[in-house]
């Protein structure tokens, strides 16, 4: 396997990544976005009052994103074996 392979494989594994993770980080950052400004603006400054929003959040993003993350890697993973006697060249 050349350098280009390397990299390249790397690349696309990189991109996967970011791709699968960025519904439920995005929704997390949202909700933790509506309750920080719901705590400016009521003066309620609980530490814990963002957790369960936050984790409710991402919980409901991979229930609802899980089926395409799965799909996603499945097909990563499966084109990965399938091209494994392409790259002992």
């Amino acid at each position: 396997m050349t350098d280009a392979g390397v990299l390249d494989l790397a690349q696309r594994a990189m991109m996967l990544t970011l791709m699968i993770c960025a519904p439920a980080l995005g929704l997390g950052m949202l909700v933790g976005l509506v309750v920080s400004v719901f705590q400016a603006a009521t003066q309620i400054q609980e530490s814990t009052l963002t957790f369960v929003p936050k984790i409710l959040a991402v919980a409901v993003a991979t229930v609802v994103f899980g089926p395409w993350m799965l799909r996603s890697m499945v097909t990563f993973t499966t084109k990965l074996l399938v091209s494994i006697p392409n790259l002992a060249h």
